[in-house]
């Protein structure tokens, strides 16, 4: 149930409907699937580790797939031929069909991914490049009109 309403504010901005859809996305969480489990991890500064409890399937069952800042996780697992000699009493790993998408910032790249005891771990970092990464201006200790002057004068 969303507490909010945005309404006014779509009226108002331009460029933002990404924001506002993850807010309406956010405020909707009493639906959102809760298998499989996983965690988020920081491991560095600008590092990150998805680990998905992925019990049961293999690295051939999974698929990894990132596209358009979202990283999609899918697990299918494939069909089990029933024996006559073994009988399921109770079975308490699920094995179902998943899917679990990850919103990612600008500038995180997914930098690899293993499966490891029943957990897939899916490391990333962010890499912002040099143009969006602050840097100093110097100050000249010239006036800006003698800069100009000086400039006219070399064009002469």
């Amino acid at each position: 149930m969303r507490q909010y309403d945005l309404t006014p504010l779509y009226r108002s901005t331009v460029g933002f409907d990404r924001l506002f859809s993850l807010l309406d996305n956010f405020g909707g969480v009493d639906g959102a699937p809760t298998y499989p489990p996983y965690n988020i991890e920081r491991t560095g500064e600008n590092a990150y580790r998805i680990s998905v409890a992925v019990a049961g399937f293999t690295d051939k069952e999974i698929n990894i797939e990132v596209k358009e800042n979202f990283l999609t996780i899918r697990g299918e697992k494939q069909a089990i031929e029933k024996s006559e000699n073994n009988e399921v009493l109770y079975q308490g790993i699920a094995a179902r069909t998943f899917e679990r998408r990850f919103q990612l910032d600008d500038h995180v790249q997914v930098t690899g991914a293993n499966l490891e005891n029943g957990l897939l771990h899916v490391d990333l970092v962010r890499e912002i490049p040099e143009a969006k990464k602050p840097r100093q201006i110097p100050i000249g200790s010239g006036n800006a009109s003698s800069l100009i002057d000086a400039k006219v004068q070399k064009a002469a």
